[in-house]
């Protein structure tokens, strides 16, 4: 089909045609624009609300630590610890008197007999008295106590011996007529002191 249209006509329809694609376009990009603003605007809105709501949260999670009195409540905590600790420092002392007993029998020579047990907590030791026949009698029984098979002590020491000889015939004093002290170191892992024998 041809055009007879005149020149100008047809110009004026070709720039009609591209003024309504560009008016299209004008309203396509104006209302992008608008909605970008709009998101923009919900975004901050709810940006500034959640700001909002967590700052709340956390004034009341702040007043609510305060309220609980956090201070007082470690300071029980460090006291009670305190105390916990105390006590496991006195048990760890604590010397079962039936089981020491019953191992110190054991390792007694035949010649000697215990007459006194003394406690030194503050240095793990016990003094032990014992009254023997003789001198060699009494040095048996410190080797004996420092023997690490027997498990009771780390090392004993004699403090002294001391043997009289103007006892009553017939009497205890003249049957046992030499008196030993020894002081022993309690040994690391023995099975007399309560904390090692886990209260049993």
């Amino acid at each position: 089909m041809i055009n007879l249209l005149p020149t100008e006509l047809k110009d004026a329809y070709r720039y009609a045609h591209h003024n309504t694609l560009l008016l299209r376009w004008v309203v396509a990009l104006a209302i992008s624009l608008a909605g970008l603003f709009a998101l923009s605007t919900a975004g901050l809105l709810y940006m500034q609300q959640t700001t909002r709501t967590y700052a709340a949260q956390a004034a009341s999670a702040q007043t609510s630590l305060q309220q609980q009195d956090l201070t007082a409540t470690q300071n029980q905590v460090k006291t009670i610890s305190g105390n916990l600790q105390l006590a496991v420092q006195v048990l760890s002392k604590e010397v079962l008197f039936s089981k020491l007993l019953t191992r110190l029998a054991a390792v007694m020579p035949n010649n000697a007999v215990l007459t006194d047990l003394t406690i030194v907590q503050a240095q793990s030791a016990v003094n032990i008295t014992a009254d023997t026949t003789d001198y060699n009698a009494a040095t048996q029984l410190q080797v004996n106590l420092a023997d690490p098979n027997n498990q009771i002590f780390s090392r004993a020491d004699i403090v002294s011996i001391v043997c009289s000889s103007n006892a009553a015939p017939g009497s205890l004093e003249a049957k046992y007529p030499c008196t030993v002290n020894i002081r022993a170191l309690f040994a690391a892992n023995n099975p007399f002191l309560f904390i090692n024998s886990k209260g049993q």
